[in-house]
């Protein structure tokens, strides 16, 4: 099977991205499910000079580094578009209650390339440190 995919940013001009990769699973609160999911902030991702890259999520840290991945992904949008039906060359008999028909196709256009991906292989840090308990001297 082969599947048509349509650039039209170019090839070097295609939009770099890049894939997070994290250990474990991020849950959404209940109260949050209903939602789109383009409506959540997950954290914030930071990169030191010494390429390495910081995610916070909430009071927890990351530290991760950036891989290579072996090949490349292609970030693509599904596309659906309404093309219509020359009724003259088509064999099936249209009705006359519709007289434009349109066919439903849809196709893939490419937006994006991800060529690495950043890595977080460690558990979490917290970054809420203990409070000093203060104590008494009793003389």
């Amino acid at each position: 099977m082969q599947i048509q995919v349509r650039c039209e940013c170019g090839i070097s001009e295609c939009r770099e991205w890049a894939l997070l990769e994290l250990q474990g699973v991020l849950e959404i609160q209940p109260s949050a499910q209903h939602l789109p999911l383009n409506a959540f902030s997950i954290g914030s991702l930071c990169r030191s000079q010494q390429e390495k890259y910081y995610f916070t999520i909430g009071y927890h840290e990351l530290e991760g580094k950036k891989v290579s991945l072996k090949k490349p992904m292609l970030v693509l949008q599904k596309v659906l578009r309404e093309d219509p039906i020359d009724v003259e060359s088509s064999p099936v008999v249209l009705s006359t209650q519709y007289p434009t028909q349109v066919q439903k196709t849809s196709e893939l256009k490419a937006i994006g390339i991800i060529r690495h991906k950043i890595l977080f292989k460690t558990r979490p840090k917290a970054l809420i440190s203990k409070s000093e308990s203060k104590t008494k001297e009793l003389k």
